[in-house]
């Protein structure tokens, strides 16, 4: 359930959880965290297939969700038209494949405040026609620290955006999942900065497994970090020989997160494409029951 407390004694929890996740602690669960589910980020395994096939693979490969990355040939984009909506809305209704949520391409880095003004305008949309179709929640994400602009006011300004935009969310019943990414952006001490000054229920990490989640004070250190914020999570192509990240000290802490807007969905985006799409897709599945079992 997506929160929609904002009241001090929430404030206080995450507080909390902060400060024990930067001793190395976990925080203590208040509530059961959700099982985790399998979807895919249609980046860029499912980038060339339209709605009614993408929705098929995934049903027949075990894939029980699915977030729909901007640009793509689904064609689930803000400017449809309200015949495309109902065709959209239609067949995710009656299939078995949950729309996780919409993977937008918005950022508020930019130090030209009409960019970014474009940006949350643009978010707001895309959470629009989620709440439209059925689905929890909208990606963003930050994407670099612009050149003679001092870090923290960046920070500043991407975390003011993102609860400009959490507010929005927030009346249509959905998140704002703030992906960790960006030159700069995607160390752990920035985000932790980014999140702090949101300060919204509506919120949360998309964590997105990449090789500086391992750099400064290591893995478990940094997970702990971002854990009270954490909603969605980004993983890579499971099999073996393919991605070099510790699968195995991912999913126990993750089986473990009681973070309020943690969604338990993990959502396979990999760059690198197999020949056969469908049969990577049902060995990752196979791997990632194993690893979350």
């Amino acid at each position: 359930m997506i929160p929609d407390d904002t009241s001090a004694g929430r404030r206080r929890f995450l507080a909390a959880a902060a400060a024990t996740a930067m001793s190395g602690v976990v925080p203590v669960a208040v509530a059961a965290a959700p099982r985790l589910r399998l979807g895919l980020v249609t980046y860029q395994w499912g980038k060339a297939m339209s709605l009614p096939d993408l929705l098929a693979v995934c049903e027949r490969t075990g894939f029980t969700g699915v977030e729909l990355r901007s640009t793509h040939a689904h064609g689930v984009e803000p400017g449809m038209g309200a015949d495309a909506r109902a065709e959209a809305r239609r067949r995710l209704a009656d299939s078995p494949v949950k729309l996780v949520g919409l993977g937008s391409a918005c950022e508020y880095h930019s130090p030209d405040p009409a960019v970014v003004r474009r940006n949350i305008d643009e978010t707001k949309a895309f959470i629009d026609l989620c709440a439209e179709l059925g689905g929890s929640g909208v990606k963003v994400r930050p994407n670099g620290l612009p050149k003679d602009v001092p870090v923290e006011k960046t920070l500043d300004q991407i975390g003011r955006a993102l609860r400009d935009v959490g507010d929005h969310a927030a009346k249509a019943g959905q998140q704002i999942r703030v992906e960790v990414h960006g030159a700069g952006t995607q160390e752990i001490p920035h985000m932790r900065t980014i999140m702090e000054v949101a300060d919204h229920p509506h919120v949360v990490v998309c964590w997105n497994c990449n090789p500086t989640d391992l750099t400064g004070a290591g893995f478990e250190a940094n997970f702990d970090s971002l854990a009270p914020w954490m909603g969605t999570v980004h993983i890579h192509d499971l099999r073996p020989g393919r991605v070099a990240y510790p699968w195995e000290r991912l999913f126990p802490r993750l089986t473990g997160c009681s973070a309020p807007g943690f969604t338990g969905w993990c959502l396979l985006e990999d760059g690198s494409v197999p020949d056969d799409i469908p049969s990577a897709m049902e060995e990752n599945r196979r791997i990632f029951d194993r690893l979350t079992s």
